[in-house]
């Protein structure tokens, strides 16, 4: 199905512009003041559009590819090229308050599509908008602005795509808005969407693992269980300090009852998630953090591999070294930058011995990148991290270089 509505718009596209590819008419789309001093709800419309003559309809995308030298306890994996991901927007002002947007992935060369946003909206108030479609579940800050181009590392964060299942969206509707004070903004997200299955106790990962859940297509026609996922956001921004973030994301993911039938009882999934965003005074440095916890209502008749709780995030620290014209790029800057990533996939200890329960994973990712404008980055990392099985076995190193490219277009 995804296939086919990939085609046919593929195919819409090319039939209108068979008649005209002069690429004068391409203009770059006015962003909507309603996005000025944007915070993280704004980053599905914080994108660059292109928009043909006077049409209503805008598109845009982006697209990342890399290189990797990767090894494992001193055994390489040898050379690697990849495209993990191309992106492709198109969005429609239907009227100054109602607006469209959808979001296609094509990830791994096309192996798989992916809607991952198509929702209209509308705006009845600043504070006030209705949103319906096919939502990203606003948990953290992450999983809405993802896009690849934003980003001074190469791999993306591995507690919001290993723990968390980055890039997570469902069928639902809800409401957000923002409201501004001087210096200060406010703004809030609720929405009622489908949600997990009982795939997050039962994979091939042999642990509790949210992600598992983004595999079942399903969740785009119907509830699994007959009960929707509430996701909530609530976030704060000084237009000199930075913004702030609490969200949380939680309901049932298993089917409980079948015709009437009970089958077991309904068990809870709950995610609780900070972030934070702000560049530092004098310096200009950037940090961006975001950590979560997890807690899920794991059978008594699992193993205790199957972890109940767990934890994880990150920290970029990004300083801009140099400002200025770079080989005809007039606005080029070079960044040195910094990653520290942790992920626990079972806290707690061990019934029977009060050891602690491994599966845990640490890592540091320096870099540096070079933007030769705001839209585009070439970014060289080292990543180290280590990893320790659910015994607390010694860990295993893994390290290597990785170069990338990521730009809008």
């Amino acid at each position: 199905m995804k296939h086919t509505v990939f085609i046919l718009w593929c195919c819409l596209c090319s039939a209108a512009l068979h008649a005209q590819v002069d690429s004068t008419l391409f203009v770059r789309a006015e962003r909507d003041s309603a996005f000025q001093n944007n915070m993280n709800l704004d980053a599905v419309y914080n994108r660059p559009f292109l928009q043909l003559g006077k049409l209503p309809v805008t598109v845009g995308g982006y697209v990342e590819a890399d290189y990797q030298y990767m090894g494992e306890d001193g055994i390489t994996e040898g050379h690697s090229f990849r495209i993990p991901r191309m992106t492709l927007f198109v969005a429609s002002s239907i009227h100054r308050r109602i607006k469209f947007l959808s979001e296609i992935e094509l990830e791994e060369g096309g192996k798989e599509i992916a809607i991952e946003f198509a929702a209209l909206d509308l705006s009845l108030h600043p504070m006030l908008n209705v949103r319906a479609g096919v939502v990203m579940n606003p948990i953290g800050a992450f999983n809405q602005n993802h896009d690849g181009p934003k980003w001074e590392f190469v791999d993306r964060p591995i507690a919001m795509t290993r723990m968390l299942p980055a890039t997570w969206s469902n069928v639902g509707a809800g409401l957000f808005g923002k409201h501004y004070q001087g210096q200060w903004a406010f703004a809030y997200e609720v929405y009622l969407t489908n949600g997990f299955d009982a795939s997050i106790i039962s994979n091939t990962e042999n642990k509790t693992f949210l992600p598992a859940s983004k595999a079942n297509s399903e969740r785009f026609e119907e509830s699994g269980n007959g009960r929707l996922l509430l996701t909530a956001k609530a976030a704060i921004r000084h237009q000199l300090a930075g913004e702030v973030g609490i969200s949380y994301m939680g309901g049932t993911y298993n089917r409980f009852e079948e015709d009437g039938l009970v089958l077991d009882q309904a068990r809870r999934l709950d995610v609780l998630a900070l972030d934070f965003h702000a560049t530092l005074p004098g310096t200009g440095t950037l940090l961006t953090g975001e950590w979560a916890w997890v807690w899920v209502e794991v059978p008594d008749t699992y193993t205790q591999q199957f972890g109940n709780r767990q934890q994880g995030g990150f920290v970029d620290l990004v300083q801009p070294l140099f400002r200025g014209n770079v080989l005809g790029f007039e606005r080029g800057v070079f960044n040195l930058a910094c990653r520290l990533e942790y992920v626990d996939w079972n806290v707690g200890t061990f019934q029977e011995t009060g050891g602690n329960i491994g599966d845990q994973l640490w890592a540091v990712v320096p870099g540096l990148s070079f933007r030769p404008t705001a839209q585009a980055v070439i970014r060289l990392n080292y990543r180290y991290m280590q990893q320790r099985d659910i015994l607390g076995n010694p860990p295993a190193k893994i390290g290597g270089l990785q170069l990338g490219l990521a730009a809008y277009f």
